[in-house]
């Protein structure tokens, strides 16, 4: 018995699949299959059930599968201690980010994070806040970045990252002599908006009443995804929708031209990295907020003048 075949009979258990299950831990099948069978016929116990598709791991095998991860947690504290007693941040890492927030701060800061800590082994995976929450659970994760405070991630440590301002992306010049927009002002008729479930479209909804969009064929039932599919919308189709702070960089100097900010008290939403408890990995935790943080601290508006914002919940 070793190492190797307590993370074989976890892969399988997980896709429920050996080519599957081998892919991921990059061996061939025959090989995986074999060290798998050698582990049952050396405790004498079937641990999966081959005959049924998807393949179902049996009573005993599910029991044997919950003491080869309590191993494998305790051999990866093993040499996270000792990376940290030789000054070195390493281990992996699992990772879920909200799309809206992912697609700013990955290419950038924790990107960043990474060449400075070469020996992280950092996996990411965008999903929705509900996804994040449930995957942190059930331990698929072991930590996520969602928009803050979420009612049902209140059992949930928390770390602080950056609060972000909300701003007006729009077709329709603003003419105004101050450049400020009132939310009672907007056209609610000619909306963008991202699909249900996402925590900017409950912000926005709180920063303005909405109504259907007029601008969009009566035979079409359109919600978008991402953020990008929005501006695109409005670029050629007209209309407003709301982007973050941080996409502003991101964007071209005549799209930049469509930026408004609304009257003060300016909206923002507050950013924040979650886990579900303290574990061997709390010093990457620890170590890639402040990296965040630290990096955006100096690039915010809401860090020059923060009584002028109000928070905007996420749901």
């Amino acid at each position: 018995m070793n190492i190797q075949q307590l993370e074989y009979l976890i892969a399988v258990d997980k896709y429920k699949h050996f080519g599957k299950a081998a892919q991921a831990c990059f061996i061939t099948q025959p090989t995986l299959s074999a060290m798998i069978q050698k582990f049952e016929d050396e405790l004498d116990v079937k641990i999966f059930d081959r005959t049924t598709h998807p393949i179902r791991t049996t009573d005993v095998g599910v029991q044997i599968i919950e003491e080869a991860k309590r191993v494998i947690d305790a051999v990866n504290e093993l040499r996270n201690k000792a990376s940290l007693l030789n000054n070195v941040l390493a281990g992996k890492l699992n990772l879920g980010i909200i799309p809206t927030v992912s697609s700013y701060i990955l290419p950038s800061e924790i990107f960043d994070f990474l060449h400075e800590n070469p020996k992280i082994e950092l996996y990411v995976k965008e999903m929705t806040t509900d996804s994040i929450i449930k995957a942190l659970k059930s331990g698929e994760l072991d930590a996520g970045i969602i928009s803050t405070p979420y009612d049902t991630a209140n059992e949930f440590y928390q770390h602080f990252l950056f609060n972000e301002e909300l701003m007006i992306y729009s077709s329709e010049s603003i003419t105004k002599d101050d450049s400020f927009v009132v939310p009672e002002e907007l056209d609610s008729n000619k909306v963008w908006l991202l699909e249900e479930g996402n925590c900017l479209r409950t912000q926005f909804e709180n920063i303005c009443p909405l109504k259907e969009n007029s601008l969009k064929p009566k035979n079409l039932d359109f919600l978008a995804s991402n953020i990008n599919t929005l501006i695109q919308m409005v670029d050629k189709v007209g209309g407003i929708t709301i982007l973050p702070e941080l996409a502003i960089p991101q964007l071209s100097d005549l799209q930049k031209e469509k930026i408004a900010r609304f009257r003060k008290p300016f909206p923002y939403r507050e950013i924040s990295l979650i886990y579900y408890k303290p574990t061997y990995k709390q010093k990457i935790l620890d170590e890639m907020a402040l990296s965040v943080k630290n990096s955006l601290a100096e690039k915010l508006n809401y860090n020059k003048n923060p009584e002028e914002y109000v928070s905007i919940k996420p749901q």
